[in-house]
């Protein structure tokens, strides 16, 4: 299996930075395992979405965009799981 590019979107940046400390070691290793295996066990698919998934990380919640034919994840939000998808 071809490894993944991961991309931070700058809005999901600032939302990283905006969160308890305590997490984000926590959310960023998360997010840099998807490189190797883009569907682990923790992701979801979004209902109603067609590539949209998310990763639960105790409170928080990482919503992630998957692009199979580019081989690239891109990190959409780093929200509290009751605005993590709110629009």
């Amino acid at each position: 299996m071809a490894s993944y590019n991961i991309v931070w979107k700058s809005s999901a940046e600032r939302e990283l930075r905006g969160i308890d400390r305590r997490y984000i070691p926590k959310i960023v290793e998360a997010v840099e395992a998807l490189s190797a295996n883009p569907h682990p066990l923790q992701v979801r698919k979004l209902y109603g979405a067609e590539s949209l998934y998310r990763i639960r990380i105790g409170d928080y919640r990482v919503i992630c965009h998957l692009d199979v034919e580019s081989n690239t994840v891109t990190i959409q939000h780093v929200r509290h799981r009751k605005d993590a998808y709110r629009g």
